[in-house]
Parts: C-alpha cells; structure tokens; sequence
C-alpha cells in the first residue's frame, strides 16, 4: 500500500510539465541537481537551531536585555486556592459572571476578590518581558543575517534584476552551493519555530502564525523537489528583507526606549509594505503565475506551488492591516507603538488603589497624585 501510495505521489505528471521527468534531474557531467532526499539535512539542522537558541537567549539576549534596561513586571501573585484553580485550570480561564457568583458562594470570597484572583493568575501565565526580549533578540539575529547572507549569494545572479531569468533553462538548472546552504539553513529555522511554538510567545494571530510557518516549509520543500530554486530564493529573500527591523523594534519596545521603537517600526512598515503588497503580488507571483503558462501547460505542481503563494499573500494583507492601523495611530497622535497581536497584563484599578493606600501609610503622601509604584501595569506588548 505504501509503495502504491509512493508511486501516485511522485509521478511525474504531477511535478512537471509535459515532457519532463524525474531523469532530468539525474546529476551527470559534473552538474548537481536537488532531490528530495536533501531535505531530511533540515532536521538535524532544526535542533542545532534549537540549541544554539538556548545558548544564544542566556549568553547574549539575557546580557544585552540588562544593557539596554529591560525591567521586569512585578506581578502580584494570585493566593493559592484550591476551588479557583481547580475551575481555572479545568474549566475557564475567564469565568462568566454566574461562575463568579457560583465561586463567591463556594470560598466565601467576596465577588471583587474572585474577580482579582482570575485577573492576577491570568497575569502569572503571561510571558515576562525578559522572555519576549530573548525571543525577538533572537529572530532579529537570524533574519538579518540570513537576509546578509541571501543578498550575498544573489547579488551576482541575473534573475534577481530580471525575474523571467528564473524560468531560463527550467528545470534543468545546475544547484549552486550557495543555494544549497540558504534552502536548508532556512528550511531548518522555520522547522525549529514549528517545533518550539508551544513554548514560544502566543499572540493572537497564533493560528495563522502556525499557517504561515507550515505554508513556508511546504513551499521550500515542494521548490527544492522540483527545482524551483530560483523563485524560492527570490522569496526567501523579500520576506527577511523586512522582517529584522520588527523584530528589532520589539527589543527597543520592551526596553521602553520609545522613540527608537517608533521609528524602526516606521521602516519596517514601509518595507514590508512595499515588499510584501506590491513585490511580492506583482513581481514575483506574476513571474511564477503568468509568465510560465507561455513556456509549457499548467500542471497540478504550477497550481500547488501558487496555490502556496496566494496563502502567504492572504496572510501579509491580514498583517499589512494591523501593521497599517499601529502605523497611522502612531503618525496621527505619536502614541507608543504597540503590537496589536500582544496579550497584555490586566490592570486592576482596586488593586493600585490599595498600593497607593499602603504607600501613604508607609511614606506618607504620593507625589503628584500618583502612587511611585504601578505594580500592575505593563507598558509593552
């Protein structure tokens, strides 16, 4: 059954035009071919990223965190209760105001005090600072050196000034080690964020973050089987042209520098903007969509490999959305830039009331109106 199935899924009518097959991209004359078989290389590639990120996050991002100032929330803890944590872990994280009654009756607590314990043991689940720090330290590093590093390995390339270069000779173009290493070590990087999402930093855009990472894989894996290596380069290197300046504005985010934070995120705005809503759609799909369909018939792979191009554009209009919306907000009235996809500590009202109350006991009165401490409230995403 399995080599039946094996059979179906690799034959040649469903990767190639007509006329081509699999023994074109047999290696002979001294010229390498890709094959399917090197993309098991990403695995172990995966978690050597995996390793080199622990290693990263406590030897570099932890030390730069304290350079740049990275302060800690402090989170006032939720008491232990063994009835709300019971309905908060097996239950609901944020009851209904009948729970809440319900609960009020059980432990006897008032329906403030219930209402504060959710507040506060929502807040204890919620990534630190540090940890949202370590990770977008470590995404900037990668992006922009594989941005470096895919720029080197095009720079000299004819289809990266003219994308019709791409189809020259298709399929039958020669690998390039330089192509080689970029496919695998990106292939490997986002096969990695796949296997560490769980413990990764949820934002609420989670689902189609899990979308756009399984999208990409798929579409490196399926351009290097049929060797469309050109096209997958290009891509690779319009999506981490912009991606390291968000990334680095998140870093200046969470160290409360603002006004570098807004103005990074205005570049990257910009780029992205321009890379991924008209680059993107309009040179490169164009050039995989258009432009092949004048040299052979359309294929079930020609379909597939579009098909994974209309998904990711799909996903940089819902980003370019949210990306546009923070941009304006900051333009018009030079707010803070906040990440929209961000799930921020809960601030609770009564709970700095009584802060303010025990620091007048304590010190006297506040200065300005305002208790020194705001032991609640989170200023970043």
């Amino acid at each position: 059954m399995l080599s039946g199935l094996s059979a179906w899924f690799w034959q040649e009518q469903l990767w190639f035009p007509e006329g081509l097959g699999w023994a074109d991209l047999e290696d002979r004359d001294g010229r390498v071919y890709a094959k399917a078989r090197d993309l098991w290389v990403a695995l172990p590639i995966a978690f050597i990223f995996l390793i080199i990120r622990q290693i990263f996050e406590r030897t570099v991002a932890t030390p730069l965190a304290s350079l740049l100032g990275v302060k800690e929330t402090i989170r006032l803890k939720a008491t232990p209760n063994v009835a709300l944590e019971s309905y908060y872990c097996k239950v609901a994280k944020n009851p209904t105001p009948s729970s809440i009654g319900s609960l009020t009756k059980q432990t006897g607590f008032p329906e403030r005090q219930v209402q504060r314990w959710f507040r506060r043991r929502r807040n204890q689940d919620r990534p630190s600072l540090l940890k949202k720090f370590r990770e977008a330290s470590w995404r900037f590093t990668f992006y922009l050196l594989a941005f470096i590093a895919g720029l080197a390995a095009l720079i000299d390339k004819p289809w990266l000034y003219d994308l019709k270069e791409m189809w020259e000779g298709f399929p039958v173009l020669t690998l390039l080690p330089s192509q080689y290493w970029y496919y695998m070590i990106e292939l490997g990087f986002y096969s990695s964020l796949l296997f560490s999402v769980a413990s990764d930093v949820k934002r609420k855009d989670f689902k189609e973050q899990i979308i756009h990472h399984v999208a990409t894989i798929l579409l490196i894996s399926f351009s290097w089987c049929v060797n469309y290596i050109r096209a997958g380069t290009l891509i690779m290197l319009v999506h981490d042209s912009s991606d390291y300046f968000l990334e680095s504005a998140k870093m200046f985010n969470y160290a409360g520098w603002r006004n570098a934070c807004n103005y990074i995120f205005i570049v990257f705005a910009a780029i992205f903007i321009v890379t991924r809503l008209f680059v993107f759609p309009f040179r490169i799909i164009y050039c995989t969509w258009v432009y092949p369909v004048t040299i052979y018939k359309p294929f079930f792979g020609y379909y597939f490999f579009n098909g994974l191009l209309m998904i990711l554009q799909c996903l940089h209009i819902f980003w370019a959305v949210l990306i546009i919306r923070m941009a304006v907000r900051f333009l018009t009235s030079n707010e803070k830039v906040d990440d929209a996809r961000s799930d921020k500590d809960e601030t609770d009202e009564s709970e700095e009331e009584e802060e303010v109350g025990k620091d007048m006991k304590k010190n006297g009165p506040v200065q300005n109106g305002h208790s020194v401490h705001n032991n609640n409230h989170s200023k970043t995403a």
